[in-house]
């Protein structure tokens, strides 16, 4: 059975082969021909016979060439071999390259830590030694150069470098601070007994008559450290220096200002205004067979303005009084510019002092402001001592009220200044003044009020001399406020504007025609608003004047 199956595989295997050849190309033609096969087969074969041989042919032709041919490979194959063998080499070389690189740079990060590490240790070190030790050069200049020479101060500079370096060490128990620190504390008493004289000394110099003290505090001020140096160092010595200084310098601004005052106050007008002189007064009116004052020239003087504005404008920052050049000329001054003059030489001295205080003592804020009034509060309580002698007898209202805007101007110039020391006593005179003012328009507006017009000596359809009198203080005062408004002056302004009404209707009902009541009502209140309107056109060229002038400060 098995036979029979491998027979019919092979039959099969024939029968395909058979197909193949007849699928053949070459074996279609021939059938299609009717070509015998066997005549067709024997003819290939002779074909092939003959390639066979021609190829021999060629064959021997190039034996040579193969041969030579066949030796280049056989080279080309012992130089390939070669080749492989030295790249072969290489690679292991590289290998063992590879692993010194490594070994190298694993020693070369050891050796480079190790370095950082020495270095580290030695800026250390170095900079240790650096600092605790004393130099000859040092020693010298402490004990043998003056304090005024750039050497001294530098190395004073170092000198309290290295003192609190040591104290900083012997908190960590260095041995070689223990060293160094009798040699410092030495050197650091014979520094400060030089600086102490020294400042002593520049204080004394502010003693000398006729001496100009901002020449000993600018000297001072060069030598700033110093008196950080006794701060830190010996306090008990610092306090003495500060001490001696306030005593000198309070007792120099006391008699400064003290003899100013005095001197200043004698270059008023003799004609001022006194209780007498109110708005409801008469011009006429008789004094008394027993007062020997002379009366005033001009009583209109005292409830208009002029040229008194300028102290806000012009005269605000100008040049103090100097009374004996006043006196020379024979120069007399209304009380509002000698306020100013006073205020403006206190300004100017408490900026200059407050910024040294700061600066030299290094000081601020509250410390500063204590430290100020140390100083300068002998002679602030001077000024508010006089100025309220002398405002409770001033009947000025103009001057009491242009004073009083001198002072807010004044504040604003010293806060731009960065001193905000005065604030305390510019309130204060702040309180002095304002009860004043509003006492003196409550009289004037009582004085008209109690005006009885059957009493006037004559009366006439003219404007009268009290509307007048309120027309230019109303239009004055009104002026000033705009500034700094306030809304008690606009309720004083009020209520003397309703007694000015009510007087004006008392004077027309005197009287007798209503067209003469009418024409005296018109050419009143004609004239009050004329001052009024030419008075707002000043102030409006006066505010334009005044804001120029603020730019400018």
């Amino acid at each position: 059975m098995d036979t029979a199956r491998s027979e019919d595989s092979v039959l099969d295997a024939v029968g395909l082969h058979i197909q193949e050849n007849l699928d053949d190309e070459l074996v279609k033609e021939a059938l299609k021909t009717g070509v015998d096969l066997r005549q067709y087969s024997k003819q290939i074969e002779s074909e092939l016979l003959q390639v066979e041989n021609a190829s021999i042919q060629d064959y021997i032709k190039e034996s040579q060439n193969i041969a030579s041919l066949h030796n280049q490979i056989t080279a080309c194959d012992s130089i390939l071999e070669r080749m492989e063998q030295m790249l072969s080499g290489f690679q292991s070389d590289l290998s063992s390259i590879s692993d010194e690189i490594q070994t190298l740079q694993g020693q070369s990060i050891a050796m480079n830590i190790k370095l950082k590490n020495r270095q580290s240790v030695r800026g250390e070190l170095s900079q240790f030694v650096h600092e605790i030790v004393v130099p000859e050069s040092m020693i010298s200049t402490i004990l043998e150069t003056a304090v005024t020479e750039r050497q001294f101060l530098e190395q004073l500079h170092e000198l309290n470098h290295k003192i609190n370096f040591v104290k900083e060490q012997s908190f960590h128990d260095s041995k070689s601070a223990l060293d160094v620190r009798d040699i410092l504390e030495k050197l650091k008493i014979k520094a400060i007994a030089k600086i102490r004289e020294f400042l002593l000394q520049k204080i004394y110099q502010f003693r000398k008559p006729m001496t100009n003290y901002q020449v000993p505090q600018n000297a001072m001020l060069k030598f700033r450290f110093f008196y950080e140096f006794l701060l830190a160092n010996e306090r008990h010595v610092a306090k003495e220096v500060r001490d001696e200084y306030v005593e000198t310098m309070s007792k120099i601004y006391y008699s400064y200002f003290r003899s100013y005052w005095n001197r200043i106050m004698k270059l008023q007008f003799e004609d001022v205004a006194d209780k007498d002189d109110l708005m409801g007064i008469e011009d006429t009116a008789k004094r008394s067979i027993f007062s020997s004052r002379p009366q005033l020239k001009n009583r209109s003087t005292i409830f208009s303005l002029g040229n008194r504005g300028n102290i806000l404008t012009t005269d605000l920052e100008a040049g103090i009084i100097v009374p004996h050049a006043a006196q020379k000329s024979d120069t007399k001054y209304p009380y509002e510019g000698l306020f100013r003059s006073l205020h403006y030489a206190l300004l100017d001295n408490c900026c200059r002092e407050y910024l040294f205080l700061t600066d030299f003592f290094m000081v601020a804020t509250a410390a500063a402001h204590d430290l100020f009034y140390m100083v300068l509060g002998k002679a602030l309580g001077m000024f508010l001592k006089e100025l309220e002698s002398y405002i409770g007898e001033c009947y000025d209202s103009i001057a009491i009220f242009l004073s009083i805007h001198v002072v807010y101007r004044y504040q604003v110039i010293m806060h731009k200044r960065g001193v905000p020391a005065l604030d305390r006593y510019w309130e204060t005179v702040h309180d002095i003044l304002w009860p004043r003012f509003e006492y003196i328009m409550q009289l004037n507006i009582q004085s008209i009020k109690e005006t009885d017009p059957s009493r006037l000596c004559s009366v006439d359809a003219r404007p009268h001399h009290i509307t007048r009198r309120y027309a230019e203080f109303s239009a004055a005062i009104v002026g000033l406020n705009e500034s700094f408004p306030s809304e008690r002056v606009n309720r004083l302004l009020a209520l003397l504007q309703g007694e000015v009404e009510n007087f004006v209707l008392r004077m027309a009902a005197e009287f007798p025609q209503r067209r003469e009541q009418l024409v005296f009502l018109i050419n009143n209140y004609d004239m009050m608003l004329g001052v009024i309107m030419v008075r707002r056109q000043q102030w409006r060229r006066w505010r334009h004047l005044q804001v120029r002038v603020e730019d400018l400060c």
